[in-house]
This record gives structure tokens, C-alpha cells and sequence, in this order.
């Protein structure tokens, strides 16, 4: 398993959970690593559900929005489901007027999001 700076990762009931570490998600080089370590949980790790836990994340840039986007299809492609739970208001907003909020399944708690994957 790889090392990680900008997430932690763990297990809950076969879901890989991903937290990120950084409350802004906004410097160029922090997003092309935090796109790379994601990235891999997929073409290294393997994992075929992975759950984004944003609880702690107060704003996201819109290159943030670009690795999310190319992650989301490197997990359909390889078969598997990523849902994203606990956005703030504000993150949230910018998934629905972006229309994001019908390309990524978003759920209110990490409890809601793992019995989600379940269905």
C-alpha cells in the first residue's frame, strides 16, 4: 500500500475511506498530489468502492473539481463505485450548480454513503 500525504485511507466493511488532510484544497501542487494519491487507490490498490469523506474540508478549487471528475471515471472504468459524503453547504452548492450533483453520488453521512455501496 502506497504512502499518503494529502489523504488518510481506511476500511470500513470492504469501502475504502478517504479523508483529506488539507482544510483548503486549493495550491496547484497540493491538487496534482492529492490526484495522484487518489489515483492510485484504483490502479495500485485495487479498490473497487471508495468513499471521499470531505468532513473537515472547508473549500476546494476548481482543479480539485477536475482530479475528482478524472478519478470518478478511472473507478467506473475499472468497474468499481466512489461516492462522496459530509460536504459543507458551501462545497455542495458548487456540486449542484456545476451539475456535479448528478455525476457524482452524494450522501449526507459516511454511515449513509457505506450502506449505500451495499444496494
Amino acid at each position: 500500500m502506497a504512502t499518503h500525504r494529502r489523504i488518510t485511507v481506511g476500511d470500513s466493511g470492504g469501502v475504502c475511506v478517504v479523508r483529506f488532510v488539507d482544510k483548503k484544497i486549493v495550491d496547484s501542487g497540493s491538487i496534482e498530489q492529492l490526484g495522484e494519491e487518489m489515483n492510485s487507490l484504483v490502479t495500485v490498490d485495487k479498490h473497487g468502492m471508495i468513499l471521499l469523506n470531505f468532513d473537515g474540508v472547508e473549500f476546494m478549487s476548481s482543479a480539485a473539481l477536475n482530479k475528482l471528475i478524472s478519478l470518478n471515471s478511472k473507478v467506473k472504468a475499472a468497474g468499481g463505485k466512489l461516492k462522496l459524503c459530509c460536504l459543507r453547504a458551501e462545497i455542495k452548492e458548487v456540486f449542484t450548480i456545476t451539475r456535479l450533483d448528478r455525476v457524482f453520488d452524494l450522501r449526507k453521512t459516511e454511515a449513509d454513503a457505506i450502506t449505500a455501496f451495499k444496494l
